[in-house]
């Protein structure tokens, strides 16, 4: 698999899983709420944050305002992948992911995880593309 197909991949599952986000904002900003550092401090952030997600999914499938994209992405997957760190090999907490939107039962945890730090090293090749 090359860069460009794992870039692809990867954009593509932020839109799908954005868009799941979207399908029920409310309750996936609930469940957001119970591990997020930022959204905890800063409620609207976790309103915000299903729409960041699929339009910088959108931009970087299409190689469009990379410069607002990959920040954006890098942005929003450092503090999740801080947060879900916190929350799940910190504390110890048994939390339900709000990755795929409200009201599911999947774990909090690896999967999440590896979700952020997939979208902020795509997030990293894009901006060290875009300033080489």
């Amino acid at each position: 698999m090359n860069w460009q197909t794992l870039g692809w991949f990867i954009s593509v599952s932020m839109i799908l899983l954005g868009m799941q986000k979207l399908r029920d904002v409310e309750s996936f900003s609930t469940m957001f709420l119970n591990y997020d550092l930022l959204a905890r401090k800063w409620v609207p952030y976790a309103y915000v944050y299903p729409w960041v997600e699929t339009g910088a999914g959108v931009l970087m499938t299409g190689m469009m305002l990379t410069w607002l994209a990959a920040p954006a992405a890098l942005f929003i997957a450092t503090i999740g992948a801080v947060s879900v760190f916190k929350a799940v090999y910190i504390d110890k907490r048994d939390l339900k992911c709000a990755c795929t939107g409200g009201g599911t039962n999947v774990p909090l945890g690896f999967v999440s995880l590896t979700e952020n730090l997939m979208m902020m090293g795509m997030a990293i090749v894009m901006l060290w593309n875009l300033i080489s």
